[in-house]
Order: C-alpha cells, then sequence, then structure tokens
C-alpha cells in the first residue's frame, strides 16, 4: 500500500476533520459540566409516562428555580436537570414538590459541587492536559536520541506531540456538538477520556517510529527515505489496525449494552480510539517524511 506516495490525501483529511472540529468548537463553544464551574447536577425518574419535557421545565419554574436546564437522558425514561448549586433542605423541598405534582418519582442521583471547588478542577484538568502532552513529547525525543544522526529525535517528539492535538481535538469537536444538541456537559470523566486517547494514540505513533528507526539502522542507503519509510508502515499496519479494532469491538460492546451514564463517554473513547489509529499511520509517517525531505540533512547523510 502506497501510503507515503498518498500523504496528500490523507493529511487533506486530517485538515478536515480538524478544521470542522475547530469549527464547532469555536461556534458552540465548550459546555463546563458542574464539576467545572460548580452547581447542582440532578437526575430523575418519572413513571408517568403522560408527563413531558415541557411539563417538567413549567413546573420547575413554578418553584422558582432559575438558570435551570432540564433534558430527556435518552434511553432511560429519566430527566438531567442541572441548576445553581443549592442546599440539602433544597434539593429535599424540590423533591417532595415533584413528587405531589407528577406522583411516583424516582431520585437516580444527586450531586452538588462549589464554584470554588469547580474552578480549582478547571485548573488542574487544564494543567494536567499540557504537561501530559509536553512530557510525551520530552519522552519521544529522549527514547529516539540514539539515533539523532540518522534523523534528528527532537522531529519524532514534534510529530507526535501533532498527532496528539489532531487526536484529541476531533473528538472534542464531536464532544461539543454533543453539548449543542444534547444538552452534554463536558465534565472530569472527559479529560479522562481525551488523557486516555493520548495515551492508546501515542503507543500506537511509537510503534510507527520505531519501526522506521529500526529500518534506518539496517536498511540505510538500500532505499531512499520515503520508501523506507512506506516500507516500515506496511510491516506493521495489519498490526494496529486489528489491535485497535479489538479494542474499538470492546469499546462498542459497553456502547450499545453498558449504562446510559457511560455512553458518551465510551462515545469520545471509541473516535479517540479511530482517530487515533489513523493519524499513527496515515499523518505521522507522512509528516516525518515531509519534514526529512525539506530538511538540509539529504537521506545521502543516512548511507
Amino acid at each position: 500500500m502506497n501510503i507515503i506516495g498518498k500523504r496528500n490525501i490523507f493529511l487533506i483529511i486530517s485538515a478536515v476533520l480538524i478544521l470542522a472540529s475547530t469549527a464547532l468548537i469555536v461556534s458552540y463553544k465548550i459546555k463546563p459540566g458542574i464539576d467545572f464551574v460548580g452547581g447542582s447536577s440532578w437526575q430523575i425518574k418519572i413513571k408517568n409516562e403522560k408527563v413531558n419535557e415541557n411539563n417538567l421545565k413549567e413546573f420547575l419554574s413554578k418553584l422558582g428555580i432559575k438558570n435551570f436546564v432540564a433534558y430527556p437522558a435518552l434511553g432511560t425514561q429519566s430527566y438531567l436537570i442541572r441548576l445553581e448549586n443549592i442546599s440539602e433542605p433544597d434539593h429535599q423541598k424540590y423533591f417532595e414538590a415533584l413528587k405531589n405534582e407528577f406522583g411516583d418519582i424516582e431520585e437516580l442521583s444527586f450531586e452538588s459541587i462549589g464554584p470554588a471547588i469547580g474552578h480549582e478542577l478547571a485548573k488542574k484538568a487544564i494543567w494536567a492536559s499540557i504537561l501530559v502532552l509536553l512530557g510525551i513529547c520530552f519522552y519521544v525525543t529522549f527514547a529516539f536520541r540514539r539515533t539523532s544522526y540518522l534523523v534528528p529525535s527532537f522531529r519524532y517528539g514534534i510529530i507526535t506531540l501533532v498527532c496528539l492535538v489532531h487526536d484529541v481535538i476531533i473528538p472534542l469537536g464531536v464532544l461539543v456538538y454533543l453539548g449543542h444538541a444534547r444538552g452534554i456537559d463536558f465534565n472530569i470523566s472527559f479529560v479522562v477520556a481525551l488523557l486516555t486517547i493520548m495515551g492508546y494514540s501515542v503507543h500506537d505513533t511509537i510503534v510507527v517510529f520505531d519501526r522506521i528507526r529500526s529500518n534506518l539502522l539496517t536498511h540505510r542507503g538500500e532505499l531512499n527515505f520515503s520508501q523506507l519509510t512506506n516500507n516500515s508502515v506496511n510491516q506493521i499496519i495489519t498490526r494496529s489496525i486489528n489491535t485497535s479494532l479489538t479494542t474499538l469491538f470492546a469499546l462498542l460492546a459497553l456502547l450499545f449494552l453498558g449504562p446510559f451514564s457511560l455512553r458518551y463517554f465510551i462515545l469520545v473513547l471509541s473516535i479517540g480510539v479511530a482517530v487515533g489509529t489513523y493519524s499513527s499511520i496515515f499523518v505521522a509517517a507522512p509528516l516525518l517524511v515531509i519534514w526529512q525531505n525539506k530538511s538540509n540533512r539529504k537521506y545521502t547523510n543516512l548511507k
């Protein structure tokens, strides 16, 4: 498979996905959950089938609750309610009022976080993401240092960082769209999902780069850099795709059969695994070839 020869096609596909995801993020913006801004999250199940979303919203307004968001949780016949931080007495008062109005109601969950704690969590989440990205970049650069005389090791590190940003932006764009269309909040669990995607993606990228490095040491001078890189990618492509497919099968099983509370978390992970596999094969290797071919260090120096 001539992956390097068709690199422009694969890079254009990635560019389109990144631009679309960026447009979604800029247009709709990330919708922070109570983990980051503080407030209360309440999930209730109204067993009276005649009650709908509009009935619930009208009654919450009558109770004097302001700045709330209520929407149905798909597949569970329940409703998710986001509102300002309320005390336990108010929580119980509102719950009793809902039972009196709509009859049999089951409370599935209730959590409340103060704004100060939410702000602190947001800061830690941002720093964790930045440190993970920088740490991975430096680690890859250090790991490939012994072959810098062939291909400078910092190129591996920077391209890995570019691929990680690529792998995070695309599922983040999907998540932002879900926040707009379905009312999904960006909470701490999605930070965990994105960090997990980074770890999975960097593993695949390192496998590709390691095979390129190995072939440089054993076959340099026999082929030009583009051909050698293409051969290296083809040697590991079946393994990478098979590994990703087994992971995706497990995630898809959880997506369709697992609890609703994990559905969007699993969806983001599934998209990230697919995108991470794509970037490791069709983005990382082509970018390395483009950078190497345009640099002052000619391939003749690798012979």
